[in-house]
């Protein structure tokens, strides 16, 4: 499955800083330039703490179910992975390792997400979901790039609870229409919200493809409920844009299919490829002032029906390219 791109409008179809030295002769060393302070410290600690506290979680349960050691290692993987993308800058301990996981974090404190150390699939598909709603909480208060971050590790948490058995339907996505602030969006969230249109349309037009070619049954039921869920955002969106004064994105007049499909086989993969296409435009969504819950829902559910069709999902859904 190919990895989603920046600002991806679905056709289905470092600079290395140099230091300059000077010929001075001056025998004192110039004074370190001051580092501006980092406003997402605080969120970040709490992160690292609910992480390290899940990965606590993972060894525990390796431990007790050795035999379940490739399943729960791959997931414990990603899990590392969130830690790293949520630290960014602050010195991290390297998470790989059994001996980096804890319930401390990185200034000292339980996380406030963690129980009772999980001893069960089913306990640790839990942990999963608590550490999965923290993500959430905090994205109200986030910079743009980390809110962008704690909403792909939120739809992995959720993916992963999914994986280990926890059925537990996730809280109704909120209405767009009624959460969002009444009056103009600002100009890069309502950009932003023209490229998750664009994705829904192509969504919507390939569900009809996947449909076509799925035989009677549990499969074309998925897909029938997903179709009607890209319409329903779709609709979302439009109204939401034209209650802020834009013009919604029309639908192309078709789409170019990204391979071949030719039966039920290549109708699952065009889904997961859908899916997994439509993380990218909401992990976008997920950076702008108003839109961070919904955006952070649909991405959810997208990681969710992705897996669901049989997408290999990245540790960072969404955020594939960049990481």
């Amino acid at each position: 499955m190919p990895a989603p791109t920046r600002r991806t409008l679905l056709a289905l179809g470092a600079l290395t800083g140099l230091q300059l030295l000077c010929g001075c002769t001056d025998d004192h060393p110039a004074a370190p330039k001051p580092t501006a302070a980092d406003p997402d410290r605080p969120l970040r600690l709490r992160q690292l703490a609910a992480t390290d506290a899940l990965l606590a979680d993972y060894d525990a349960v390796l431990a007790a179910a050795p035999a379940d050691a490739d399943r729960l290692g791959t997931l414990r993987e990603d899990v590392a992975r969130h830690r790293e993308a949520l630290a960014g800058t602050l010195p991290s301990p390297s998470a790989a390792g059994p001996s980096a996981s804890g319930s401390a974090s990185a200034s000292g404190s339980a996380s406030p997400t963690a129980g009772p150390t999980a001893r069960t699939a089913a306990e640790l598909a839990a942990a999963e979901q608590r550490t999965a709603a923290l993500r959430l909480a905090d994205l109200a208060a986030a910079s743009p790039e980390l809110a962008r971050t704690l909403a792909s590790v939120a739809a992995s948490d959720a993916a992963h609870a999914a994986a280990l058995g926890n059925t537990t339907a996730p809280a109704p996505s909120p209405s767009p229409s009624a959460s969002a602030s009444a009056g103009a969006l600002p100009a890069a969230d309502t950009a932003a919200l023209q490229a998750a249109l664009a994705a829904e349309h192509a969504a919507v037009y390939g569900y009809g493809v996947v449909g076509a070619f799925l035989p009677t049954g549990p499969q074309r039921e998925d897909a029938r409920s997903g179709y009607s869920a890209h319409q329903a955002r779709r609709d979302a969106w439009q109204r939401l844009l034209a209650a802020g004064g834009a013009s919604p994105t029309a639908a192309a007049p078709g789409y170019r299919l990204p391979f071949a499909v030719k039966d039920p086989a290549t109708a699952a993969q065009l889904a997961a490829h859908l899916e997994t296409q439509l993380t990218a435009a909401y992990a976008d969504l997920a950076a702008t002032t108003a839109l961070r819950e919904q955006a952070a829902a649909a991405l959810r559910e997208a990681a969710l029906r992705a897996a669901h069709w049989g997408a290999d999902l990245p540790a960072l859904p969404g955020l594939a390219a960049a990481s």
